[in-house]
């Protein structure tokens, strides 16, 4: 089964998944040439490894906590909060609580000239 994308008007539910939370999974919410939303789900003590990405990203907590580690430091997001990073910079991801991010992924389109 093909997985459903949001089409250009269409309106993405993204408010906090409550106690679907447990059985939620990881979800596109849309991917162009230009950019990509997921809805990341992170379980409670699990971890994404230390990796980068090479477009710039945001991370918009919508439910719970995570901790988000650095090169020199860590950040901890809940619930409601932000975070811009640039491309290529190294990060992991935590779960503290069961959490529901969006993440945004910029990717690097080269111009096209005349």
């Amino acid at each position: 089964m093909a997985l459903h994308h949001a089409k250009s008007r269409e309106i993405v539910d993204l408010q906090p998944l409550g106690p679907k939370l447990k059985d939620a999974k990881s979800a596109a919410i849309i991917k162009s040439d230009h950019f990509e939303a997921i809805r990341l789900i992170v379980r409670a003590g699990a971890e994404i490894p230390p990796h980068e990405v090479s477009g710039n990203i945001t991370l918009h907590c919508l439910e719970g906590r995570i901790e988000l580690g650095l090169d020199d430091s860590a950040i901890e997001l809940k619930a409601n909060e932000w975070v811009y990073l640039d491309g290529g910079e190294p990060h992991s991801v935590k779960g503290i609580e069961e959490s529901s991010l969006l993440l945004t992924i910029f990717f690097d389109v080269p111009s096209e000239r005349p």
